[in-house]
């Protein structure tokens, strides 16, 4: 019975030092934005309490890593926004700030991101450190479209650079809100901080990416950095990301977003340690300020009207002439069989030789709409080419 009394003791203590470091850390901005229009709002300054150990294993004998029981990575966003430090980059003006603002909201109401996927609700940590509170208020207004807005979630317009205590500061709010699970640094300039003197700018994008990442794991949530593509263009999706290889060698996962200049539409490719690399298709609504993401393979949408009827078609009846084709979709025969050979030709159809097409076995995407966000680890469903895994 003692022992019963004081684990709820110790429990009570416990709950009485949470609430005072969320007051402390929830004084001037939490879930709305203060101050005057233009003004910097920073991360409140929260004081330290008592030291706490942190120290987490590091090193096992071979058998003891195999029998070792590790908790499945946290999705912020299942199948897109792992435990973890992950680099959204995209150009400029493409809509990376409205892309994660959307996200921020989302996990901090528990709702459902870009109108499909389910997050489990947490608190949210939004450095929005290119845009001063009236703008951020708008934002917010349009996003949310009449919806209440979520005191978890957490907006700051300043912060010190990672290497002269925004790293400090960072850590000290995720030790007040122990239900964390969502950090946003946009951008990732803004935090990194002058190259040290005898330093490359290598080492320097490294060490600031590394400070994120040390707090991604040391807390276990997610902690996304916007940053921008390079100018000129790429094969590989992960040779855009603007700056040195440091920032892409130290990020848990990498994601891409590009569209055409004028066009709603736009590709979200994703890869990384412990999310399968992806291409997913996205529209931009600005008058909801919203990413929604489209259903169907990404590079359908990168097709023409006509190929992407034929292959709609294929897939929904598994195979067909183009007679077959034209006279269920009310198309052109000769346009149907002219392109039909151009799509095989491309490796967009595959053919039995005989004049019958068959769609391509397309590899399933994760599944974004199930599990609770704790679970849905993928990585084995998929072939995948891993960021860095040394």
């Amino acid at each position: 019975m003692s022992s019963t009394v004081a684990a709820n003791a110790r429990d009570k203590i416990r709950a009485e030092v949470a609430a005072v470091r969320r007051a402390r850390a929830s004084a001037s901005l939490n879930g709305h934005i203060d101050g005057a229009a233009g003004e910097p709002v920073g991360l409140p300054r929260v004081p330290r309490a008592e030291p706490v150990s942190t120290a987490r294993r590091t090193s096992w004998n071979a058998r003891e890593l195999l029998d070792a029981d590790f908790p499945e990575p946290r999705w912020a966003v299942p199948g897109l926004v792992a435990e973890g430090l992950n680099l959204l980059v995209g150009p400029p003006k493409i809509g990376k700030s409205w892309l994660v603002a959307g996200l921020g909201v989302s996990v901090a109401s528990g709702g459902v991101a870009m109108g499909r996927v389910k997050v489990v609700g947490g608190d949210v940590l939004y450095l929005a450190l290119e845009d001063p509170p009236r703008r951020l208020q708008s934002r917010l207004r349009k996003i949310l479209a009449g919806d209440p807005a979520s005191e978890r979630l957490t907006i700051a317009t300043s912060c010190e650079t990672l290497t002269a205590g925004g790293s400090e500061r960072i850590a000290a709010w995720l030790e007040a809100h122990p239900e964390a699970r969502l950090v946003i640094v946009d951008v990732f300039a803004r935090v990194r901080g002058p190259v040290p003197a005898q330093s490359s700018a290598y080492d320097a994008d490294y060490v600031a990416m590394a400070r994120l990442k040390t707090l991604a794991d040391r807390f276990g949530v997610a902690i996304v950095v916007v940053h921008h593509t390079r100018k000129s263009s790429a094969d590989d999706f992960l040779d855009t990301v603007s700056g040195t290889q440091g920032l892409a060698g130290a990020a848990d996962a990498i994601l891409v977003l590009r569209r055409t200049r004028g066009s709603s539409d736009a590709t979200l490719s994703v890869t990384g340690r412990d999310i399968e690399e992806t291409d997913y298709a996205l529209s931009f609504d600005p008058a909801l300020g919203a990413w929604a993401m489209l259903d169907g393979p990404a590079q359908d949408y990168a097709l023409g009207d006509t190929r992407r009827v034929i292959l709609e078609h294929l897939r929904e009846r598994g195979m067909g002439t183009p007679r077959q084709i034209s006279d269920a979709v009310s198309l052109n025969y000769e346009t149907v069989k002219k392109t039909c050979k151009r799509m095989f030709d491309a490796d967009q159809l595959d053919s039995d030789g005989q004049g019958t097409y068959l769609p391509l076995s397309p590899v399933s995407p994760v599944s974004l709409t199930g599990g609770d966000g704790d679970t849905g680890d993928t990585r084995d469903t998929l072939p995948r080419r891993g960021v860095d895994d040394a």
